[in-house]
């Protein structure tokens, strides 16, 4: 852990050599983007999930979390933000950062939004789509990680 009390982000292997944290040799892959990037790391997420594995019929929910983060990074943010994909333990994982930190005193999208909203969905909608959703925030930026099942 850093000074912040955030922990290091993970190792990853450079493409093209080594040994995988992707099953059947898929290497773990990196994406930097902006706003109108958006549509892109979409279709980067939903490439890397069909490589790791991931059921068909699960994409779809996966892709709803991933937009919401990657959405809220670049727009809550900063105008760039990296999203990293490895898998774990049977899970694939993405972790989204940004330069942005939050002033919280609790984990946010824990409580549901009010009937009538028209923003601050994002995060409670990707926390019911994971398995699991943490948060990390200090000097350096935000990153959050998602952990889906692939199968």
């Amino acid at each position: 852990m850093n000074e912040d009390g955030i922990p290091p982000p993970p190792r990853f292997l450079a493409d093209g050599g080594g040994t995988s944290l992707f099953p059947l040799g898929v290497p773990a892959r990196e994406l930097t983007f902006c706003v109108a990037d958006l549509p892109e790391v979409r279709d980067f997420a939903a490439l890397q999930a069909r490589r790791a594995g991931m059921a068909e019929e699960s994409i779809g929910d996966y892709l709803v979390a991933v937009n919401e983060v990657a959405t809220n990074a670049v727009t809550h943010g900063s105008a760039k933000a990296r999203l990293r994909v490895w898998c774990e333990g049977g899970d694939l994982l993405i972790d989204i950062h940004d330069d942005g930190h939050w002033i919280v005193e609790e984990q946010p999208g824990m409580i549901a939004p009010h009937d009538y909203s028209t923003s601050g969905m994002g995060l409670w909608v990707a926390r019911r789509l994971t398995k699991a959703l943490t948060l990390r925030t200090g000097a350096t930026g935000t990153s959050l990680t998602m952990r889906f099942q692939i199968r």
